[in-house]
């Protein structure tokens, strides 16, 4: 056993116990909620706009990968609010209307269109809101014998169709062979490297 020769060893020793005496443990409830209580998470609203990819550009002609206009090219006017694209075939073309779609299902192809006497203005992501549907109950009678109505599009819609037809099909006859390119669908058969291809 060391033995204590002056007053700093003895502070010494009651330091050291002082600081390695055990901590006393805290009392465990008695009660425990039965279901996990959810806290809800704090997050910053912080809307990021969607970056645009640089070889997107007004005019370009764009290869749909996705929906009903798969293999479809298209002609890309501008990017909306939401951060999805603005297409149109034009619908004369290739039949695909003004449509909005993501733009992590398209290839961008180095073909352009004029595009500066097309007026886009009007078309926004509040355009393309659908109508609120019906949800009222219906009767028996009115589930057996009602007939289901046919959806017509808005005359509006049409309009801005053939007006964007009107606007676009210029600059694409101008370009040879464009109106024959933006009619045909994109397609891959055995033994085609799309990795190795140049859009």
């Amino acid at each position: 056993m060391v033995k204590v020769t002056n007053t700093e060893q003895a502070l010494k020793g009651v330091i050291s116990i002082a600081q390695t005496a055990p901590k006393k443990k805290t009392k465990t409830p008695a009660f425990y909620p039965a279901d996990n209580v959810k806290f809800p998470l704090k997050k910053p609203n912080t809307s990021k706009p969607t970056k645009l990819r640089p070889t997107v550009t007004p005019g370009t002609v764009l290869i749909l990968l996705a929906g009903h206009f798969k293999g479809k090219r298209v002609v890309f006017l501008k990017q909306l609010a939401s951060g999805l694209l603005l297409v149109c075939g034009p619908y004369g073309v290739n039949g695909v209307p003004i449509k909005r779609v993501n733009q992590c299902y398209i290839i961008a192809t180095s073909q352009k269109v004029d595009v500066s006497k097309v007026v886009t203005t009007k078309f926004d992501d509040a355009y393309f809101k659908k109508p609120s549907k019906d949800r009222s109950k219906k009767s028996e009678e009115d589930f057996f014998q009602g007939e289901v109505a046919k959806k017509e599009l808005p005359a509006s819609y049409i309009e801005h169709n053939k007006a964007l037809d009107a606007s676009l099909g210029p600059a694409i006859e101008k370009v040879p062979y464009l109106k024959g390119y933006l009619a045909t669908h994109f397609t891959l058969r055995s033994g085609d490297k799309p990795h190795e291809m140049k859009f």
